[in-house]
């Protein structure tokens, strides 16, 4: 695998690198394509910083050019990088892609269920059995539990779930594995993986506003904002094309899509899109002796501890799958819709693992992993325009999960291979003629804008994985009048109208917006954890494998003129619910004294703390922060979690 921290030094205009190629060949770049570029190898671009307490100006960095940027090694990333080779080794054509990844390798940063379903994969790599695809565990059972105490359960029958629900000729598998063999497919076709970089901006065209290609993070920055021993500007990795498939609310891909005024327009061209809601995924993986473990057993559960009612309105479920050889993923989801700002998503995971019906499948067992991640659960009326010029939304920076199904990999995926199609047809169809100016003089060669690939919208709008959204496009909604209006509903539209409904359930608040003021709100305690079977999150936290270098400048920074919301707002009138929704124990307040009038003087006033070090960059904060005060940034690349098995 090419080092694009080696190659940052060493791709200089007009030097020659220890390879004996110039900085041209090296990147198999024939020109810089846009009207901000100067000289080979360097550039002055106009950029959008996701860094938003710094004022990023014109920077000279080395260059590295692509016909095709994607950010992030995910599901969607790998299976477009993969798709686009395929068709230019099949047309004969040459076309450069390259795949950045903020995770130390590939697979690092990447945290799901996960039972998979495999059509978008038999589509992308019809011999993946063949060739090894660690898809080893076949779903053998189903089983759903409503949990109506902290002891008693009922099961439901299988003929009265929700089609979408049933698992035959899916698999319990790792993602993290998934991608990581997806790399290596994507490597052997010719695409250059750089796992271990941040992509921190996007680069603008300056006459035509359009998207050009990212940025990555600077690095050997000290906390105190001064270039240590061993800084490196970043690179910046131009593109005919660039795709965002950074996951859930993505830095780089939130910032294009207020630029471009994406989430204005809805699917088909209607109206503003809803606001997306998000649900934070919690999960363990534990290790049990063989006489317990059942492979390819899959269970999802409702109710206890999220709701102890009819009408409670927390959504949210857990599951626990059965994996070879003898592993059991487990986890809760909590819709960050809940209204109660004294909830603690981690805690209520901790105690479900008592239930008698989950107790059973980790008892004698050890956990051997940790992590959390949010997802998007808006669905269908939530998906912003994919296009705009010079690149796309791909995965879940798109939000195509499939709520009802608990599924989003094969959507992420076949969005990937959806949009490679219309990007090598786009690049295809416009690529210079025999007549057209030398490429080895790239000042003959005249600006030209970035193109938009408007065909991925329309070609996804009438793909499978549309059809599959607008079947369930109301689900989720329903649920805004608690648990059994909302199972009833469901009922409903998955079995008989199956998104043919004359209604249309809307979400036109984000989910900070619908948390309730404390004082109307009740507290919740939660029992110790035992040290053997739940545990206190940091311990817990321990298991994920996140790493942070610590003399760098935060990647979690409060907004401008947001300052004092934490200590004016959020701990005030929301009772700090930061300090209960982060699953990585990032943020805690501490009391401090300050100057008072009146008698004494002296009066106690909250601060935050922020400890960046501890993020497994789930991005809860950016979503659930009264106001959303908080935006979440990249840090220097290779840091966060390390998940293996997740």
């Amino acid at each position: 695998m090419l080092s694009l921290r080696r190659a940052l030094p060493i791709l200089r205009a007009g030097s020659e690198n220890r390879w004996g190629l110039s900085a041209t060949s090296a990147t198999r770049s024939r020109s810089i394509n846009c009207s901000s570029a100067t000289v080979w190898g360097k550039t002055r671009a106009r950029c959008f910083s996701a860094l938003a307490s710094m004022d990023v100006a014109a920077q000279e960095r080395d260059v590295m050019e692509y016909d095709v940027v994607t950010v992030g090694a995910g599901p969607a990333g790998l299976a477009a990088a993969i798709r686009l080779k395929q068709r230019a080794n099949a047309n004969g054509t040459e076309l450069s892609v390259c795949v950045v990844e903020k995770g130390a390798e590939v697979g690092a940063h990447i945290l799901s269920g996960n039972v998979f379903e495999p059509r978008a994969l038999d589509e992308l790599i019809p011999d993946w059995r063949e060739k090894g695809a660690p898809l080893d565990t076949p779903v053998t059972e189903d089983a759903f539990l409503i949990l109506h105490t902290d002891k008693k359960s009922v099961q439901l029958p299988n003929a009265l779930l929700p089609p979408q629900q049933h698992n035959d000729g899916n698999y319990v598998i790792s993602l993290s594995q998934l991608v990581r063999w997806l790399g290596e497919q994507a490597e052997e076709l010719g695409v250059d993986v750089f796992p271990g970089f941040s992509a921190a901006e996007v680069l603008f065209d300056e006459a035509t506003g359009g998207v050009v290609g990212v940025a990555t993070r600077d690095v050997g920055i000290g906390k105190n904002g001064e270039k240590k021993g061993n800084y490196q500007p970043g690179m910046e990795l131009r593109a005919k094309q660039t795709l965002f498939a950074e996951g859930a609310r993505g830095s780089c891909s939130e910032g294009v899509m207020a630029k471009f005024g994406l989430r204005e327009i809805g699917n088909e061209g209607g109206k503003r899109m809803d606001e997306q809601t998000y649900g934070l995924g919690i999960k363990e993986v534990w290790e049990v002796p063989e006489g317990q473990h059942k492979p390819g057993f899959v269970m999802h559960t409702l109710g206890w501890p999220l709701q102890t009612g009819p009408l409670d309105k927390t959504f949210g479920g857990s599951f626990l799958y059965h994996m070879k050889p003898n592993l059991v993923l487990l986890g809760m989801v909590v819709g960050l819709d809940y209204e109660n700002p004294y909830l603690n998503p981690y805690k209520e995971f901790q105690r479900w693992k008592l239930h008698p019906d989950i107790f059973k499948h980790i008892e004698n067992g050890e956990v051997i992993s940790y992590g959390a991640r949010v997802l998007n659960e808006g669905g269908y009326h939530a998906i912003p325009k994919l296009t705009f010029p010079g690149g796309v939304l791909i995965g879940c920076s798109a939000g195509f999960l499939n709520s009802v199904k608990i599924k989003g990999s094969h959507t992420a995926m076949k969005s990937g291979m959806v949009a490679a199609d219309a990007i090598f047809d786009l690049l295809s169809s416009s690529s210079p003629s025999s007549d057209s100016p030398s490429p080895d003089d790239p000042a003959s060669l005249p600006p030209s804008p970035p193109l938009e690939a408007t065909s991925y919208q329309s070609a996804m709008e009438s793909s499978w994985v549309y059809d599959e959204l607008k079947e369930v496009r109301n689900v989720h909604a329903g649920f805004a009048a608690g648990l059994a209006p909302g199972l009833l509903h469901a009922a409903l539209v998955t079995q008989i109208t199956k998104g043919k409904e004359p209604w249309t359930l809307t979400n036109p608040k984000t989910d900070s917006a619908k948390t309730k003021k404390a004082k109307d709100c009740p507290e919740i305690e939660y029992p110790k954890s035992d040290g053997r079977y739940t545990f206190d999150l940091l311990t817990n936290l321990q298991r994920s494998g996140t790493y942070h270098e610590g003399d760098q400048p935060a990647h979690l920074r409060v907004k401008r003129a947001m300052e004092t919301v934490a200590s004016e707002v959020s701990y005030p009138e929301y009772a700090g619910p930061e300090q209960r929704f982060c699953p990585a124990g990032v943020y805690e307040y501490k009391m401090v004294e300050v100057e008072g009038q009146g008698e004494g003087g002296k009066k106690e006033r909250p601060e935050l703390v922020i400890n960046a070090q501890n993020c497994v960059h789930c991005k809860c904060c950016s979503i659930k922060m009264p106001q959303e005060y908080i935006d979440w940034t990249v840090p220097e690349g290779g840091g966060g979690p390390a998940y293996t098995q997740m």
